[in-house]
């Protein structure tokens, strides 16, 4: 995420590929720092890909997740803030490929500080789009998210689905996309916007559902607190959402599109809850806490992702799925080195 305030560029040549090595590959990762972000780094850096990634500016000097992968000597850091016109030229000198994934997604914040997400999610995707252009960046892969499609109208959504801003976070993102679209066709940026649907494993924040249900559990809890569990979701694996990224920045026919990152498959909270209590091995009792229910009219009771579109332009399908990925971010948080980041006590806004 990129809140608090601007900064002036701070880069830290991490030791690693040159800058000047694979330049017709040079990519930017905004949000680089975050949970999606830094696994999209592992992946283009395993892939080959010489990246920068950027963390939010902090007086602490700490890259948020990119500080335990294992790429982290082969990639150059960058501290800053999008928010910031003049940070974001400098930023994107040199740069092929954007990402742009930086971002404030927490919906409960958005409820009670609502200008900071027009400020960081709108003007800072300005701020990317005009020194994308002015650097000549070749592509640039705006994240939307499925948030701005709000409960279904039909099912499976497609990219056709109107657009409901049932928050101030969705409202932004909405917002987001449109000055992205924009850039496309009044600029002829190449620019594709992928909407993805809910991304889960490893190191995402405690705010989501699926960390919290495991963490809670893991921390030996008695009971466990959650929000309501009627909704449904399409979940998706973060390895597979950040296939679906590079996928459709290495598929030139996506230029122009807005294209949905999805599993197809609809589960909801209750079932997601007892598939975890099932390999995890527990029946805990569950509290509803009125703390996690979203304002009347906000919720977003259905989400299941038409993902034909990204499979016919590029031939992405999922690899991962729900059981496996579940599977697989159970033993992460279990870890206790990973637990231990976590406020399990705290509802986490």
């Amino acid at each position: 995420m990129t809140f608090g305030y601007a900064a002036p560029i701070i880069l830290f040549h991490v030791k690693g590929l040159p800058m000047t090595a694979q330049a017709a590959r040079r990519v930017l990762v905004t949000g680089a720092d975050g949970f999606i972000g830094s696994h999209l780094v592992e992946m283009l850096v395993a892939r080959g890909y010489s990246v920068r990634a950027l963390a939010q500016y902090n007086s602490f000097n700490h890259w948020g997740w990119l500080e335990d992968v294992a790429c982290r000597e082969a990639i150059e850091v960058v501290s800053g803030d999008i928010r910031d016109a003049h940070f974001c030229r400098t930023l994107l000198k040199d740069v092929d490929v954007v990402f742009h994934l930086a971002a404030l997604i927490a919906i409960p914040y958005s409820y009670v500080a609502p200008e900071s997400y027009v400020d960081t999610n709108v003007r800072g995707t300005l701020n990317i789009c005009q020194a994308a252009l002015e650097a000549g960046v070749k592509r640039v892969i705006h994240t939307s998210t499925s948030e701005v499609y709000g409960t279904a109208r039909y099912v499976p959504i497609d990219e056709q689905h109107p657009l409901q801003p049932q928050s101030p976070y969705s409202a932004s993102k909405i917002g987001a996309d449109a000055i992205a679209q924009s850039f496309y066709h009044s600029f002829g940026l190449p620019l594709t916007v992928a909407r993805p649907f809910n991304t889960y494993g490893p190191r995402q924040s405690a705010r989501a559902v699926i960390p919290t249900i495991i963490s809670q559990i893991a921390s030996g809890k008695r009971s466990i607190e959650l929000g309501d569990l009627t909704p449904t979701r399409d979940f998706n694996y973060v390895e597979d959402t950040c296939r679906g990224f590079i996928a459709l920045a290495e598929c030139e026919a996506a230029v122009g599109e807005v294209v949905n990152i999805g599993s197809n498959y609809e589960i909801s909270i209750g079932e997601i809850l007892n598939l975890i209590r099932e390999l995890m091995g527990t029946n805990i009792e569950v509290i509803q806490d009125k703390r996690r229910l979203r304002p009347q009219g906000s919720e977003v009771f259905r989400l299941w992702c038409d993902n034909s579109k990204i499979k016919r332009l590029t031939g992405f399908r999922p690899q991962v799925d729900i059981r496996e990925g579940l599977a697989r971010t159970i033993t992460w948080f279990t870890n206790p080195d990973n637990l231990r980041r976590y406020k399990t006590g705290i509802y986490n806004v």
